[in-house]
């Protein structure tokens, strides 16, 4: 008989186990929308927009990036169905390993990002502390150490986590760093002069734009792994939306206004300076806490991707995936984080067009039965002219953005290929 938090990727989660409320999605959410990569992305944007063009860009693209998370929130607690084994339903049961491996390729990747800037930021914050000559700033051991909690984390499952770690107290940990940051810098920042900070155009509104919103993007092939074990639809909507919302946009937010108003330019880890000067370091040890969560995040879900292709218990998966990523971040610097974005946005925007299309118009959240096919060739059709076209306006026309128009453009495409087929078959269209 299943537990809570043990169901193997290809189960349905039993309604008595979908123990999610609103309160425990918006913990998770808000949680996952913190942290200090997303500090970074702040950072990132923050020389060529400068504050009110880059605040606007990450309120608009986080906007919508939420409400397409929200939306596939609710296609997990539809179904009771983990994130690929609904990519199931929508491409087919060999259609869904491409996007299984895809995910498990940036799955990999951002777990081994978040473990190299946890390992920077300890080791930032250690040398200040201890100074320059300890042996606690060593990277080896951070990386060590951070891979280690971070596979522990996914071992014990999300049910686990969320509810006996993170609702109880780490949200409120959370709350309090964002809240002395944001009070630091207006207690010492010129604001007036911050916000008619212009930038140097180095980086169009649009590309600012598709950056913001590839963060709620990049978790879309992931998040109705947790989801699942939600109740009501419209908590997990509202949870969702309105925790990554205010978390991601509040803390992107303070890593432009750091960025521009302490940052030392030429510093390579100019942010994370500034952040450990703020209230002895504390604000931004208890964000660095926070980070392996993400880090869980990514390692339990790409666990789940891969037992969705193997046999293989999802906890055992875990540990193997924790021990990658730690290798990774061992050997890899903290490089081209901007085109890894791009990458994400450009394979999953368009892809969860074609999910929302197929999970809300074509099969009425469910009302109608979901094809069992090997390959659904019309889905894998519309999804790689999305991706294509995606790429197109990224090179030709960056001026206008890719990431929406490759998700309409794929949903819309799949709408036409199914009225055509039905039409074709001989069935009426409005079945």
């Amino acid at each position: 008989m299943n537990t809570p938090g043990r169901y193997s990727p290809n189960q349905r989660v039993a309604y008595k186990h979908r123990v999610f409320g609103g309160r425990d999605m918006f913990s998770l959410w808000f949680s996952l929308g913190i942290g200090l990569m997303v500090l970074q992305l702040g950072a990132l944007l923050a020389p060529g927009l400068g504050m009110s063009s880059a605040l606007l860009a990450i309120v608009c693209g986080t906007a919508v990036g939420v409400l397409l998370l929200g939306a596939v929130a609710v296609i997990g607690s539809d179904t009771g169905l983990s994130s690929i084994a609904n990519l199931k339903r929508t491409l087919g049961d060999r259609g869904a390993v491409l996007p299984a491996l895809l995910n498990l390729a940036q799955l990999v990747g951002w777990g081994a990002f978040e473990i190299i800037v946890m390992r920077d930021a300890a080791s930032l914050l250690a040398a200040r502390a201890f100074g320059e000559q300890s042996w606690l700033i060593s990277p080896a051991l951070w990386t060590l150490f951070f891979g280690m909690l971070a596979t522990l984390l996914a071992v014990t499952g999300p049910l686990t986590f969320v509810r006996r770690i993170l609702r109880k107290w780490g949200i409120w940990l959370l709350l309090g760093a964002c809240t002395w940051l944001t009070w630091n810098l207006f207690d010492k920042a010129d604001l007036d002069v911050l916000w008619a900070r212009r930038g140097d155009g180095s980086l169009p509104f649009a590309l600012g734009f598709d950056i913001a919103i590839a963060m709620p993007l990049s978790w879309l092939p992931l998040i109705a792994d947790y989801s699942r074990f939600g109740r009501s639809a419209g908590r997990v909507f509202g949870g969702t939306v309105l925790g990554f919302f205010v978390g991601n946009v509040w803390l992107m937010g303070l890593g432009v206004a750091y960025t521009l108003a302490f940052a030392d330019s030429g510093e390579v880890n100019a942010l994370l300076l500034a952040l450990a000067g703020a209230g002895l370091g504390i604000p931004l040890l208890l964000i660095l806490l926070d980070e392996s969560e993400n880090a869980f995040a990514d390692i339990h879900s790409a666990a789940v991707s891969v037992g969705v292709l193997l046999p293989v218990r999802v906890e055992q998966l875990a540990l193997v995936i924790g021990a990658l990523c730690t290798l990774i971040a061992w050997f890899a610097p903290l490089a081209e984080y901007q085109s890894f974005l791009l990458l994400i946005g450009s394979v999953f925007a368009p892809l969860f067009g074609v999910v929302l299309v197929d999970h809300y118009l074509l099969r009425r959240r469910g009302l109608l039965p979901a094809p069992h096919q090997t390959l659904r060739w019309e889905t894998l059709l519309a999804w790689g002219c999305g991706a294509v076209t995606y790429h197109v306006l990224a090179r030709v026309w960056p001026e206008i953005g890719a990431s929406l128009p490759a998700l309409f453009l794929s949903g819309g495409l799949l709408l036409l290929l199914s009225r055509f087929g039905r039409a074709t078959a001989g069935t009426p269209v409005s079945q």
